[in-house]
């Protein structure tokens, strides 16, 4: 039976206090008995957490109220166990590294595309205007190999804080085409999109909240694989419960 509501969700948002606000996190989560992390930076919240929907919708009622958070996007999945070992919440320099001041909260989002637009994009071909589409993966090599879109680019990057190095290496090669950049919650993919403007390359989107809202959203159309996700699950399938592969795999 499938019974603890795993949770993810980022946000860039300028921050500050980020001792008081670690404290207040902290001091909320624990009497809840949710398990997982929560990451704090100057450049906003990224976390990943798991326990019973009672406690999880209590923890996010109280985070929304901060006006900061209020329109805080989360995605869902369940799980039959607790995935995760324990709590973590803790001040970063980034919420997902990359070693580049690709992000200013006050200048908006990345340009981003939705699931259903996108595998309408991939139905056909093209994008509304005509343009080759390809899609982008920029997770880990051992991510991709658990599974991707199909075609994908996929650099066989080891960290994200080699995806900017990757991107000065292929650049000419994704002049013309439309890019949509993916990642497994949409926070890669976002700084992924912001550093490809910032290099000069034309027609670049993320994918909404990532693999896993695609999935939510649309399946797996496309989509060649499992999802890998950074906790004792593995990999989630595209109906967003953890794979059997997986699952063999984690008893070998």
């Amino acid at each position: 039976m499938m019974q603890i509501l795993n949770i993810a969700a980022y946000k860039f948002v300028a921050l500050d206090h980020l001792p008081e606000l670690q404290a207040a996190v902290q001091g909320q989560l624990q009497p809840l008995n949710i398990q997982g992390t929560v990451l704090l930076a100057e450049e906003g919240i990224n976390l990943f957490l798991a326990a019973s929907p009672g406690d999880i919708h209590a923890f996010l009622a109280w985070l929304r109220a901060d006006t900061r958070f209020n329109d805080l996007e989360i995605k869902e999945s369940w799980s039959a166990a607790q995935p995760f070992r324990k709590l973590l919440v803790k001040i970063k320099p980034e919420i997902i590294r990359m070693n580049h001041p690709a992000i200013r909260p006050s200048a908006g989002r990345a340009p981003a595309v939705d699931a259903a637009t996108l595998k309408r994009w991939l139905d056909a071909g093209h994008d509304d205007g005509g343009r080759p589409v390809v899609t982008l993966d920029t997770r880990n090599d051992f991510e991709v190999d658990v599974g991707t879109f199909k075609n994908a680019i996929d650099w066989r990057i080891t960290k994200f804080t080699e995806f900017p190095q990757a991107v000065q290496e292929h650049r000419e090669a994704l002049q013309g085409k439309t890019v949509v950049s993916f990642c497994t919650g949409g926070i890669r993919c976002e700084k992924a999109a912001i550093y490809m403007q910032e290099a000069g390359i034309s027609h670049v989107y993320q994918l909404d909240g990532g693999i896993l809202k695609y999935f939510e959203d649309i399946g797996h159309a496309h989509y060649d694989g499992d999802c890998f996700v950074f906790d004792q699950r593995r990999a989630v399938d595209a109906a967003l419960q953890p794979s059997i592969d997986a699952a063999a795999a984690s008893d070998v």
